[in-house]
């Protein structure tokens, strides 16, 4: 049965965010038409207007991929167990999560087949058979794919038992390679994460607890939400050799010896949509930066039925004349109050709706509505192209900036106990000094369920003492609750 409760928003009503910011979020997520629960309990059904939005992050990032050098392909839904089972920490990592095939055809298979949790397995089994001289390093590749996880708690687009996702793999000659790559690909997901969806992030790299199951080093994007909670936008994980030795991954190196490859994955998935979701919309609806959204603009009609024919012959206009500079438009002729139109396309948050009656026709001009701030202006037609991409340009700016100031307001360094109890209470993200301890992370985590969200690639060495055990430390790890 479906979880309705998880669909609960009324027709014309948004849970503000301040009154219960978890059923805001599942309110924005179904006004806006993204996605529903689907019958399978833990899996969504993405709707036409979620799905472009993954289609756009996408072909941002699908580009961005090939122009460093990688190629797509694709690897089986379906894995042998005993290919899970090679590398252990692998195994371990995902084992609560892991959803298992036991029959198929009427007959109880031979060997168990695992449902696809990520593929390294089933892609490095292959490459070893790919790979036999240094000359064929390094291999590159990307798969766009689904995912199936095993998800106690879903939440739509945040935790699903089925997502979308890209997994990366690569395989190089040398570890300094490797990381290399690793660094880059994390690298392209910050560019995307800042420059197309407005969002900002930190970057770092994980602590051994929370680096991903079978890799020398994880390294992470981190954005805060509007509750001051954290979400990892994307993960890079440089894998160094232990899945080459327990795969078999060798080449012939140049010294005419057996060697490993030094490997990588990287991946971001449609939880990104949730991470944009929570960092700009408001108790109106979804909110959606210029530079990804599908539809940049949509030119909603004002008529009455004896001026119609007319307004929507001017509509197509203004649309053809859009296009030809590349904004990505719609004309919303439908027959239906002015007022229904603007609700919808407000929590759909296409950044800028145009108004178009018959005094605006009279008058040559229009009127552009920001979807960020409300605010209206009246431009004259011929100035309506360059003006609405002056304005478009200027409502990414202003939601990077809006997201960035409640960032760094909601950004603490304490040096006590008390501090940083307090400091995560209130929902920040806490720079403080830690021990380096598997154990007392473990004892922070307990305490205040927050967890070591990344510890920054670039910080000056400080003498401290850990905010949990007063044992001496050198730097900062950054703390936080999350999703």
């Amino acid at each position: 049965m479906i979880d309705k409760a998880n669909n609960k928003a009324t027709k014309n009503k948004i849970t503000s965010r301040s009154e219960d910011y978890s059923q805001w979020y599942l309110d924005v997520v179904n006004m806006a038409d993204l996605a529903e629960n689907a019958p399978v309990r833990g899996c969504m059904i993405i709707k036409p207007h979620g799905y472009s939005i993954w289609e756009r992050i996408q072909r941002v990032l699908d580009d961005r991929f090939k122009e460093t050098g990688v190629s797509n392909v694709y690897f089986p839904l379906f894995i042998p167990e005993k290919f899970l089972n090679k590398e252990k920490d692998h195994v371990e990592g995902f084992a609560p999560e892991v959803a298992v095939v036991t029959h198929a055809g009427g007959k109880k298979l031979e060997e168990p087949l695992i449902v696809r949790p990520t593929s390294e397995t089933i892609m490095y089994d292959t490459f070893g058979n790919w790979i036999q001289s240094y000359r064929d390093l390094p291999l590159l590749l990307n798969q766009w794919s689904n995912i199936v996880r095993w998800e106690l708690r879903p939440r739509l687009f945040l935790r699903t038992t089925e997502f979308l996702w890209q997994e990366g793999h690569t395989v190089h000659e040398t570890e300094e390679e490797g990381d290399e790559r690793a660094r880059q690909m994390l690298e392209v997901y910050r560019d995307i994460a800042e420059n197309i969806m407005a969002i900002p992030v930190f970057t770092g790299v994980k602590s051994e607890s929370e680096k991903f199951a079978g890799a020398l080093r994880t390294y992470t994007i981190e954005a805060m939400m509007q509750d001051g909670k954290a979400l990892q936008f994307a993960t890079s994980h440089n894998l160094g050799q232990n899945f080459s030795k327990a795969f078999d991954v060798s080449f012939l190196g140049r010294n005419g010896e057996k060697q490993y490859g030094w490997q990588t994955r990287w991946g971001l998935s449609t939880r990104a949509i949730g991470g944009l979701i929570m960092t700009h919309s408001d108790d109106s609806g979804l909110v959606l930066p210029p530079r990804l959204a599908p539809t940049q603009a949509v030119i909603t009609t004002i008529s009455q039925s004896s001026d119609n024919e007319e307004i929507v012959e001017k509509a197509n206009e203004i649309e053809n004349m859009l296009k030809k500079e590349s904004v990505r438009v719609f004309v919303d002729k439908r027959d239906l109050r002015p007022g229904e139109k603007f609700y919808e396309w407000e929590r759909k948050g296409v950044p800028v709706r145009i108004e178009l009656g018959a005094k605006d026709i009279a008058d040559n001009s229009v009127v552009l509505v920001r979807r960020d701030n409300g605010k209206k202006v009246k431009v004259e037609l011929p100035d309506l192209p360059k003006s609405i991409n002056l304005l478009l340009e200027e409502i990414q700016t202003n939601l990077y900036n809006r997201a960035l100031e409640y960032r760094n307001a909601k950004t603490k360094f304490v040096d006590n106990w008390e501090d940083f109890v307090k400091a995560i209470e209130e929902g920040n993200f806490v720079h403080a000094h830690w021990s380096g301890e598997k154990e007392v992370e473990a004892q922070i985590k307990s305490e205040t369920k927050a967890t070591i969200r990344y510890i920054p690639f670039r910080q000056e060495k400080e003498e401290g003492r850990c905010v949990k055990s007063g044992k001496p430390s050198l730097e900062r790890a950054v703390f936080a609750k999350a999703y």
